[in-house]
């Protein structure tokens, strides 16, 4: 079964992101209490305005949700996360979670990361199904195999083709059965899908303190490298550095490696040569394993052995 998520949101969030072309946006909850679960990735997260507006005004295709400190999501997605900045951010969310003026937490919000975003003008708005309750306030899911949800995805396709099946000419003029969609991940997708993937700690040290750990590219985007889980390693932000110098590497059978030229070029490195030859923490999920092409090319474009 292929489901369909609608979910209520507000229109100044929709408008600040309306019109422009972007690779993923952060539909966000004041709340991270809960996980959301409504969907797998590849499937169909609509939005709809608040009433009296009782359209669905756009969507994405889900890639990942997480629970994550705010201070993180907007540096993980900035203006993706649909707002000018984080103060205004905070402001928000302090006002939906009733904080006090000036707090200085930083609160766990609740993300739901999509690709592909598209943000449709007035004319194609598409009203909500009939069975839609004027009291649903968070959202609500749909099979998208039959009755409304089926003509929900119909419509959207009808509209929005060409960005939920960029790579199939095909399905642009014939809607087939519903189907999962593979997710381009975005950089803020992976930062998290990494990040939640090695379960919040480093691969390497076992370093727990989330605001410095880092996603990194085992092949870098700028060479070529993609926004995949398999792409990536969970570092701590000064073994990340190191290893985007190529002081460190990982090898053939996933064993943290550091070169020799880190004490030849710094006289020091006592606590990254005591985690020589340690195996890397495996992620959760065999599609997160570190590709071995991928480890392949950092030893021999980065690794300064």
């Amino acid at each position: 079964m292929v489901k369909i998520f609608v979910a209520v949101t507000d229109k100044d969030w929709f408008d600040f992101l309306s019109g422009s072309e972007l690779d993923e946006v952060n539909f966000w909850a004041p709340s991270g209490r809960t996980n959301f679960r409504a969907l797998s990735p590849g499937e169909l997260f609509l939005f709809k305005l608040h009433a009296p507006l009782n359209f669905i005004v756009g969507g994405g295709i889900y890639s990942a949700s997480s629970s994550l400190p705010l201070s993180l999501a907007w540096e993980a997605f900035g203006l993706k996360n649909g707002v000018r900045s984080l103060p205004e951010m905070r402001e928000r969310i302090r006002r939906y979670r009733s904080d006090p003026p000036n707090s200085r937490i930083d609160p766990v919000i609740g993300c739901r990361i999509l690709t592909s975003p598209f943000f449709w003008p007035r004319n194609l708005w598409l009203p909500v199904p009939a069975s839609w309750k004027s009291n649903i306030v968070v959202g609500r899911g749909f099979d998208a195999y039959e009755g409304d949800g089926r003509a929900l995805w119909d419509a959207v396709l009808s509209r929005t083709a060409s960005v939920i099946f960029p790579a199939d000419p095909e399905q642009l003029t014939k809607y087939g059965a519903p189907t999962l969609v593979k997710p381009r991940l975005g950089q803020g997708a992976f930062r998290v899908v990494v990040t939640d993937a090695y379960e919040r700690r480093c691969a390497v040290s076992g370093e727990r303190t989330l605001p410095i750990l880092d996603a990194a590219h085992i092949r870098s985007y700028a060479d070529g490298g993609i926004h995949e889980a398999s792409n990536g390693v969970l570092l701590r932000t000064d073994i990340h550095k190191l290893f985007d110098l190529g002081y460190v590497t990982i090898d053939e059978k996933r064993r943290f490696v550091v070169s020799g030229r880190l004490k030849a070029d710094f006289d020091n490195g006592k606590h990254y040569y005591d985690l020589h030859g340690d195996a890397l923490r495996d992620p959760r999920g065999p599609t997160a394993l570190p590709s071995p092409a991928a480890l392949q090319w950092h030893r021999e474009n980065r690794f300064l052995g």
